[in-house]
């Protein structure tokens, strides 16, 4: 007899929807990322110390840090801002989260870039247990875009 229990469900897991970001918001961190590199950070910056929230505005400024331990630092900020967003939205700790939905992006890509940074400082148990949750969420996986 197989340890495996079958899920026979013609839904499958539930799907989480993140909910979408203003537009405004969103183009003003495009105009910041088009910006001079000189000041690209700092525009950055402002924005996250506006929006501390926003997932995707914590993953550019990781994008953006100065090292690794800054980039680290971002992208696990992102992280947890993205599991109190999953919660507010339904998420009980299962189920997917679409990459083809783009609101879900900004926390699928702090987890994998959390996660690649982990094992470039040598947490490599957290690296695996990133990699690992992205699967999770994604089984198709995140688009590498950094």
């Amino acid at each position: 007899m197989s340890q495996n229990p079958v899920n026979l469900s013609a839904q499958g897991p539930p799907s989480t929807k993140l909910p979408e970001v203003d537009a405004a918001v969103r183009h003003e961190l495009k105009r910041a990322l088009d910006a001079d590199p000189t000041v690209r950070r700092g525009l950055v910056a402002d924005i996250v110390s506006r929006n501390p929230r926003w997932i995707d505005a914590w993953v550019a400024l990781g994008d953006l840090a100065r090292d690794e331990i800054e980039r680290y630092a971002c992208y696990r900020v992102a992280y947890h801002r993205g599991l109190d967003l999953l919660r507010q939205n339904g998420w009980r700790g299962s189920g997917y989260l679409r990459w083809s939905h783009e609101p879900n992006r900004g926390f699928l890509r702090a987890l994998s870039r959390l996660g690649v940074t982990a094992g470039t400082i040598g947490e490599l148990d957290e690296a695996e247990r990133c990699r690992l949750f992205v699967l999770q969420l994604e089984p198709n996986g995140v688009a590498d875009e950094a």
